[in-house]
């Protein structure tokens, strides 16, 4: 008021409902007049991450540090200490699981999630699917949000179709040690292979088939929308389990390689009988 209307201070204190010292106090940075404070908060909690406020402040009263509790609660607030404090959720014991595919369909499927965006910047996922013994891409679902009930869903859709394998690999996602997918497969009586965290390579089939997607589909094309984004991978995953060799399997694509293990078993019944 006193730059734009030209007032004078006494007039526009009188409008602000200040008093003339507030005009000209001098502002004091908070960060200076309460160092002290901040430094013995920033300390104990750096050293006890669980307590709350009255704990910190109590301890503080012990160590004869006689500030008023109005004072270190406003420093606190200030500090953002008084907001949750997110900590690491503790995982039950991850053994080392072997990297073994047995030939046949259905006994272990591996699960992974990838990430990307539409050309917009919209960010999206992917939950991929494989069956590691036959090397045969079972889903690529893409969403922006793939939760543990839509990873329940598209398990579920997959063993109306094929039936359900005999173990999960996957990593320790949320998602993935979700208690709904936890109870899913405990009723349904398949083991969850949990691998230990930060250790990817025990994960290897999965790891291998998405950078196989992420340099033939997600790196190859600009996505306008997730239509666009689901048509292109579904036809990518024809392709991948019909037609594109493996060397893995003989050079042979999935289907074909699934198929000749049928045959296999097929003939070896009939020479028993």
């Amino acid at each position: 008021m006193v730059r734009e209307h030209r007032l004078s201070i006494a007039r526009a204190c009188r409008a602000a409902k200040l008093s003339r010292a507030a005009y000209y106090r001098q502002g004091i940075d908070w960060t200076q007049r309460d160092a002290p404070v901040v430094d013995a908060l920033n300390e104990l909690v750096e050293k006890h991450r669980r307590w709350g406020f009255w704990k910190c402040h109590d301890r503080l009263r012990n160590q004869g540090r006689i500030w008023n509790p109005k004072r270190t609660y406003r420093v606190y607030c200030k500090l953002a200490l008084n907001l949750p404090r997110r900590t690491k959720k503790r995982l039950g014991l991850r053994l080392r699981q072997p990297l073994e595919a047995p030939a046949a369909v259905n006994a272990v499927w591996a699960l992974d999630f990838m990430s990307d965006a539409l050309w917009n910047g919209r960010r999206f996922r992917t939950l991929n699917a494989l069956d590691e013994g036959v090397r045969e891409g079972l889903a690529i679902e893409v969403d922006t949000s793939l939760p543990a009930k839509r990873v329940v869903r598209v398990l579920e859709r997959l063993g109306e179709v094929r039936g359900l394998p005999l173990a999960l690999r996957m990593d320790n996602g949320p998602e993935f040690i979700a208690q709904e997918l936890v109870d899913w497969c405990r009723a349904r009586g398949i083991a969850m292979r949990y691998i230990q965290p930060g250790k990817p390579d025990q994960n290897a089939y999965i790891e291998r088939f998405n950078r196989t997607v992420r340099d033939e589909v997600l790196n190859a094309y600009v996505f306008e929308d997730l239509d666009q984004v689901r048509e292109i991978t579904s036809a990518w995953l024809r392709t991948y389990n019909e037609e594109r060799p493996h060397e893995a399997l003989e050079s042979l694509p999935p289907a074909r390689f699934q198929a000749k293990i049928e045959e296999s078993k097929s003939s070896t019944s009939d020479l028993s009988t």
